[in-house]
C-alpha cells in the first residue's frame, strides 16, 4: 500500500524508517530489447536469447542500468509527497547490481528514508532502494537515490 506524505514535515518524520515495497514487476524481453535500442547496447547477453541459452546465465539478462532505469516507476508506488511543486533527481550514491536480472523474472523495490536535508532550492532527499529479485538471495540493485523535493 503506498504511504502519503503531507508535506515535508511529515516525510522528515519518516526518515530512518523502511516505507514498504513495490508490486513485482516482470522483465520481459521486449522491455530489455527497447532498451538496448535506446542506449546501443546489444551485447549478445541482453538480445540473442538463442546464444544467451547457452551462456554463463542460461537466459538472456536485463541491463543493469535497466534495472536502475525501473526504480522511479517502483518507488511511485511505495510513497509520494503531497504539497510538492516538483521533485527531480539529483543522482545517486552508492550503486550496486549484485545479482543478475534473467528475462521474464520478477523484481520489486523496497525504500528505506535515510535523509532529508535543506539543499537544492528545497530539500535534498536520499533514500536507499533495493532492487528485490524474486526467488533470488541477492537483489538485483542497490541504490541510495538523491532527490530534490521543492514544496
Amino acid at each position: 500500500m503506498m504511504k502519503v506524505f503531507q508535506g515535508i514535515e511529515e516525510l522528515r518524520q519518516a526518515v530512518g524508517t523502511h516505507l514498504g515495497f513495490s508490486d513485482w514487476h516482470t522483465v520481459t524481453q521486449r522491455q530489455i530489447d527497447t532498451f538496448a535500442e535506446a542506449t546501443g547496447d546489444h551485447q549478445w547477453i541482453h538480445v540473442d536469447p538463442a546464444k544467451a541459452a547457452h551462456g554463463p546465465f542460461g537466459s538472456t539478462i536485463a541491463h543493469g542500468y535497466l534495472t536502475l532505469s525501473l526504480v522511479p516507476m517502483l518507488v511511485w508506488q511505495v510513497y509520494k509527497v503531497e504539497g510538492l511543486t516538483m521533485g527531480v533527481n539529483y543522482g545517486a550514491n552508492k550503486l550496486r547490481f549484485p545479482s543478475p536480472v534473467p528475462v521474464d523474472s520478477q523484481v520489486r523495490a523496497g525504500v528505506e528514508l535515510l535523509s532529508l536535508v535543506p539543499g537544492g532550492g528545497g530539500y535534498q532527499l536520499t533514500a536507499k532502494v533495493t532492487v528485490e529479485l524474486a526467488g533470488a538471495e541477492k537483489p538485483a540493485c542497490v541504490v541510495e537515490t538523491v532527490s530534490i523535493l521543492v514544496p
